[in-house]
């Protein structure tokens, strides 16, 4: 069903010359509120510059010859409200994954790690205890994400609620110590008073730091924030599978849209927005040719900073910055590991962390901050088709064929800016030289090739984002993320902008972030008057 139009054409025009809204961007929440919308009743045109609609949440067959449908770029997802997939009526699933994590390290000169097993506490209780010698670490684990459960379940369900004040919120976590670690105080404290080792601290810690540049005391709370967004999803913390990749949500999210009415274009590149504050006018342009329409509302499913260029206004604030590298790769097969009391089949089916420790993460933080790439640049990495082995296609899975997302961390888009592909390549060895340390074979012996004969292996920087996506400075919130909190400014649903017509419905939206459709959903709400 993508892209819209065959290759080298030219898309239909639209229908009308204005619409009640126009949606700036085809992203998911940008096909969230599209769908919102036009089952309300509301004429709905989408623009999207790119020749398909997904945004980041797509899947595309990276490899040339080769029928693997990798998740590009998105590829899990824990804060999609069930709520939408229900009152959307889409047909999309998730897979949940029975290991969390596993994290390998080398203790008295001995090869092993911490095997995280979410069905197995037992289990996961004497690898904490094997590791560190003690139980002390897994009791303070249980009772720190005892109590992130505990904030999941009563924070989640208002995230598609009109936004609540900080005191309401306050109120609602009704657990003071969780309200000042979480939200307070920095969380390296926390997670300091909580925990004694190095590696257990580490994996708790990497949360907060998933596209975003800081360190476990940064006064300004940004690694707080992140690492809030990533223990609240579904009430729970769960990161899930999609089944069939993240194109099968945006496809789905793309057909509802379109059965409820709304005209999606894509190969459209939004040039300016203006407005009044009771109607507005978009232009853009295609094939060429540069076309005005109008609408009553306008929804910006591109980042703040954009959305800005985009009416004419210049900002004080400094641009986002991206800070991290994605690497997909296909494999022949799963590498061996030097940890021989794992199976690769359950060491890479969670999160596998690679120079993740405490320690690790505020070295590789400062090589960053000035200005050098990591010497061990953290990763995390995850083999999507052992959970779902349909992105495979059935020759490549019946061959024994994986795949591997690897998400570097402390990899600013300031390291990028000088050095084009040479930097690029020095960025993907910084972050697999530390995986060869626990491999007992090379990657490169397990790396499929292409019919080109090319081994399988894609690199985005920071600034390729930027440049394929449209996100500035490479940012995958689009800018820094916020507390889900009001401020009493009069923005019911954390989507306004200085413009009365103009609404946020993207990434950059209070309660922003992530692949969750929530922007999408709550700028049409506002859009609604609801």
């Amino acid at each position: 069903m993508q892209p819209e139009f065959a290759p080298g054409t030219a898309p239909s025009p639209p229908g009308r010359s204005s619409y009640d809204a126009v949606i700036v961007g085809g992203g998911h929440n940008g096909l969230v509120a599209a769908a919102y919308l036009a089952r309300a009743g509301r004429s709905v045109l989408v623009l999207e510059r790119l020749g398909r609609t997904g945004g980041a949440a797509v899947s595309t067959r990276a490899f040339s010859g080769m029928q693997a449908r990798l998740s590009q770029y998105s590829y899990l997802v824990s804060l999609l409200p069930r709520k939408i997939i229900a009152e959307l009526g889409l047909s999309f699933a998730v897979q949940r994954r029975r290991i969390s994590s596993y994290t390998p390290t080398v203790r008295g000169g001995r090869s092993t790690g911490l095997l995280v097993d979410g069905s197995d506490q037992a289990r996961t209780a004497a690898g904490f205890r094997e590791l560190t010698g003690s139980d002390r670490e897994f009791r303070a684990w249980r009772e720190f994400y005892g109590m992130t459960r505990r904030v999941a379940e009563r924070v989640f369900p208002s995230l598609t609620e009109p936004l609540p004040s900080r005191a309401e919120l306050q109120r609602r976590v009704a657990d003071p110590e969780a309200w000042e670690e979480l939200f307070e105080r920095p969380i390296g404290e926390a997670l300091e008073r909580r925990f004694a080792d190095d590696l257990v601290r580490g994996v708790v810690l990497t949360d907060a730091l998933i596209g975003t540049f800081a360190h476990a005391h940064d006064s300004s709370l940004r690694q707080n924030r992140c690492f809030l967004y990533h223990v609240i999803g579904g009430g729970t913390g769960d990161w899930d599978v999609p089944i069939g990749g993240m194109g099968a949500l945006t496809d789905a999210l793309a057909d509802a849209a379109r059965a409820a009415g709304a005209q999606l274009l894509t190969g459209c590149e939004v040039t300016a927005v203006a407005t009044d504050g009771t109607v507005a006018e978009v232009t853009y342009r295609t094939g060429g040719t540069e076309h005005r329409v109008g609408a009553r509302q306008v929804l910006c499913n591109a980042a703040p900073q954009t959305l800005a260029r985009l009416l004419g206004e210049r900002s004080a604030a400094p641009g986002p910055e991206g800070s991290q590298l994605k690497v997909n790769m296909l494999l022949r097969r799963l590498p061996r590991l030097r940890d021989s009391s794992v199976n690769p089949r359950e060491a890479f089916a969670g999160t596998f962390h690679v120079a993740e420790s405490y320690g690790e993460l505020e070295a590789a933080y400062r090589d960053a901050v000035a200005g050098r790439l990591p010497a061990a640049a953290p990763s995390e990495i995850y083999c999507h088709s052992l959970t779902d082995p349909s992105i495979l296609g059935h020759e490549l899975a019946a061959r024994g064929y994986q795949t591997l997302t690897l998400f570097g961390l402390h990899l600013p888009a300031r390291l990028f800016a000088d050095g084009g592909d040479a930097i690029r390549d020095a960025a993907l060895e910084s972050v697999l030289a530390p995986l060869e340390t626990f491999l007992d074979e090379p990657l490169a012996d397990c790396l499929a090739t292409d019919d080109h004969g090319r081994p399988c292996i894609e690199v985005k920087s920071p600034l390729d984002l930027e440049n394929e996506l449209g996100l500035p400075g490479g940012n995958i919130f689009h800018r820094e993320l916020a507390f889900p909190h009001g401020h009493d400014d009069g923005d019911r649903w954390g989507v306004a902008t200085a413009h009365a017509n103009v609404l946020l419905c993207g990434a950059g939206a209070v309660r922003g972030g992530g692949v969750s459709g929530i922007p999408g959903h709550n700028a049409a709400m506002a859009a609604l008057g609801r």
